[in-house]
């Protein structure tokens, strides 16, 4: 399915792994120009690399180090888009998640910490982008959340607690910046992200597994698919929110997690 975006500009934040690179790889698939970021040079310079094999027709890729708690590097970020691309045609947010933890284990620099790398990154974000993503004939945001917005999680509070803070930003940006720009979110549940692939190598390691394929089968075993996501399933649902093709979907929080999940809705 051709998703007419190509030579569009996107700006997708936490890109230089995980589900944030799942993104970026299926917009520059897409022929989609892409400003990708993360906290360390090396890695980021090398996801810029891949990803700019995997670029069809001539799509380009600008990677920028930046720090997501850090206000000037958001705007940063948002002015070197612009400055490339000439403007924002979609934005995608993603974050790192924050650490797992029990309520009484959880002192008040953890929340804040959290609600500042989750809630106040999207709300800078959103905030610096708003005037190039309305202009043109308008664009579309996308924000990377999880599961655990619709189902809590056992231990991890930070998570079940302060990602809600961004569907409810998600649900009113979709009314306030209608018709301009669609607002959406994905909301995942286990893929095979560099970080599930570490703690399967460290069960192998301890003997939990006797090799990753049986560790990754066991992570997947109570899903009713049978597996965990792959990364690009997510990414390709990234890339379609972003399209024309699904120019009627706004304001919606979509599970991506096989059905594993108990929630009704």
């Amino acid at each position: 399915m051709d998703l007419e975006i190509a030579g569009n500009a996107a700006l997708v934040t936490a890109s230089s792994r995980g589900l944030g690179n799942a993104s970026a790889t299926a917009l520059v698939r897409e022929g989609v120009n892409v400003v990708i970021n993360g906290r360390d040079a090396e890695t980021l310079e090398a996801a810029a690399e891949e990803l700019r094999a995997e670029a069809a027709d001539g799509a380009r890729v600008v990677p920028v180090v930046g720090d997501l708690t850090d206000e000037d590097d958001i705007v940063t970020l948002v002015e070197t888009t612009v400055d490339e691309f000439g403007t924002i045609d979609h934005l995608v947010t993603s974050a790192g998640g924050p650490p797992s933890g029990t309520f009484l284990d959880t002192d008040d620099e953890d929340w804040y910490q959290a609600y500042d790398l989750l809630v106040m990154s999207v709300v800078r974000l959103v905030r610096e982008a708003a005037e190039p993503l309305a202009a043109d004939g308008g664009g579309t945001i996308v924000n990377i959340t999880s599961r655990s917005v619709k189902e809590a999680i056992d231990s991890l509070v930070l998570s079940n607690a302060v990602r809600m803070s961004v569907i409810g930003l998600e649900k009113t940006l979709s009314k306030e910046f209608a018709p301009d720009v669609r607002v959406n979110a994905v909301l995942p549940g286990s893929h095979e992200t560099s970080r599930i692939k570490e703690l399967i190598e460290q069960g192998v390691e301890r003997g939990d597994f006797e090799n990753y394929e049986q560790g990754l089968e066991q992570w997947g075993s109570s899903n009713p698919l049978g597996r965990i996501g792959d990364p690009m399933e997510l990414g390709n649902t990234v890339a379609f929110l972003s399209s024309p093709n699904s120019g009627f979907i706004n304001g919606q929080s979509i599970v991506i997690d096989g059905g594993s999940g108990n929630a009704n809705l």
